[in-house]
């Protein structure tokens, strides 16, 4: 075994604990890791207000009136920010985009109904 090869830690399945978070496997590059995003908006104009709904309806969970939560490779999180640039007037609607950490996202306190909609990975056989 070279010195190089035994740096590399061992690889893990993918399990989901009874909060619904998954283990990350090591050995995924950093840009095919997912991440969690919550996107939230105030859009005044019904009809615009309709097409952020329906392009973020494409990337994640409807979970609140004007909030969505997604988990997203980084570069499907950059897809979704430049089509909503594009849907949007900047001087009268409000869209942001929040990252959160794994470690935050074990810090989130969800009372009432509220649930975690993790992505479930699943392998081609």
């Amino acid at each position: 075994m070279t010195k190089q090869a035994s740096k590399l830690p061992a690889r893990q399945a993918s399990v989901a604990s009874p909060r619904g978070k998954a283990k990350e496997d090591p050995l995924i590059a950093p840009r095919n890791r997912r991440q969690w995003v919550v996107v939230t908006y105030d859009i005044p104009d019904d009809k615009r207000r309709k097409k952020v709904m329906k392009t973020l309806a494409g990337y994640g969970r409807w979970v609140q009136y004007s909030v969505f939560e997604c988990e997203l490779r980084p570069a499907d999180v950059e897809k979704m920010v430049q089509r909503l640039r594009k849907m949007i007037r900047v001087e009268l609607d409000d869209v942001r985009v929040y990252p959160l950490c794994e470690n935050c996202l074990d810090k989130t306190v969800m009372l009432g109904k509220a649930v975690l909609h993790r992505y479930e990975s699943f392998g081609v056989v």
